[in-house]
């Protein structure tokens, strides 16, 4: 069965979302035609006097930036979700609107305009962390916010339109899509059987150790079985955890290990400084249990075959459903070379 993954064309199946993917692997194979690009040789300054998220320099808004000298964490000054948006609702036939609100905040990983979280040292991300910790707690316990979602794009291919290094953090009044699949596939199975889903995700990819890039003693770095885009990874605690408010003494550091193991193995891939967009996923904050969690962080990057090669979502897969050509084997095993 393994072999037939690697040579035939097949589906597998997402448990996360209840979705599938078509995995070609015999199309790995077929030479490149398409676009190429060059490789980007700039070096960015320690501090840029021009950057809006730099330390002492003035935003957009008109409002100075501290001299921070870690992490700084500010609301966005060109929020997408609106804090007083007025209350409303649609409801024309099959017209259908909803009002939403919530808060969006920035999130500055560090004062270093050059770098990157794979630059930064882990106890430097651990910090990160805890910023997130803040904020999520924070964020969560307010009225009206039911759910944040923690997340950084990385690179201008993923439109990211500021490089110094940052995320950001969009809390709202309503699951979002992705979530929302996410919480009734694990509802369902711990209500079936008072078991983690991811936990028992984990104990199979123990076995079979083909998709598994790192580990530390709490967290596994991980290319899931059912992948999209051809580097993707995820960042599971060993542990059942429902949010990161549930990391214990150095659990903390350990996350920041293994987010600083795959930022650095990616870099190294392609020797670039690799793009994604990462996140993520942990219990509402709407006052429930929510024991059925198993927060996670994935990563989802662009490239395909090199630096200037990348994935692109058409055709079929926009049409039909996401395809991918190099297997999450393979691209597992061409990251843990790299960690």
């Amino acid at each position: 069965m393994k072999t037939d993954l690697q040579d035939y064309s097949h589906k597998r199946f997402n448990i996360l979302t209840g979705e599938w993917v078509l995995v070609s692997p015999h199309r790995a194979k077929r030479p490149w035609q398409g676009q190429n690009e060059e490789i980007s040789k700039e070096i960015r300054p320690a501090h840029d006097p021009s950057c809006y998220l730099c330390a002492g320099n003035t935003r957009i808004n008109g409002e100075l930036n501290p001299n921070y000298e870690d992490v700084f964490v500010f609301t966005n000054d060109f929020a997408a979700l609106q804090k007083d948006s007025k209350s409303f609702q649609v409801n024309d036939g099959l017209l259908q609107a909803q009002s939403e609100t919530g808060i969006c905040k920035v999130i500055c990983f560090s004062p270093d305009h050059s770098k990157s979280l794979a630059d930064m040292s882990t106890e430097s991300i651990e910090k990160v962390v805890f910023a997130w910790q803040q904020e999520y707690k924070e964020l969560g316990g307010k009225d009206g916010i039911n759910y944040v979602q923690i997340f950084e794009n990385k690179g201008a291919v993923m439109g990211c339109s500021n490089p110094h290094p940052h995320g950001q953090i969009w809390s709202q009044s309503t699951l979002p899509n992705e979530v929302d699949k996410k919480n009734s596939a694990q509802l369902e199975y711990y209500t079936n059987t008072k078991h983690s889903l991811l936990g028992d995700y984990l104990a199979q990819e123990f076995k079979e150790k083909e998709r598994i890039i790192y580990e530390n003693d709490a967290f596994v770095v991980i290319v899931p079985f059912w992948a999209v885009w051809p580097f993707e990874t995820m960042i599971v605690p060993k542990r059942h955890q429902k949010n990161i408010l549930e990391l214990k003494d150095k659990e903390t550091l350990l996350f920041a290990d293994a987010i600083s193991a795959i930022t650095k193995a990616y870099d190294k891939l392609f020797n670039t400084s690799f793009p994604y967009s990462s996140g993520i996923h942990q219990a509402p904050t709407n006052g429930e249990d929510n024991n059925h969690w198993h927060w996670h962080m994935s990563f989802y990057p662009p490239l395909l075959r090199s630096a200037t090669v990348k994935k692109f979502m058409v055709g079929y897969e926009m049409f039909g459903s996401p395809q991918r050509d190099i297997t999450a084997e393979v691209a597992a095993k061409m990251l843990s070379k790299l960690v």
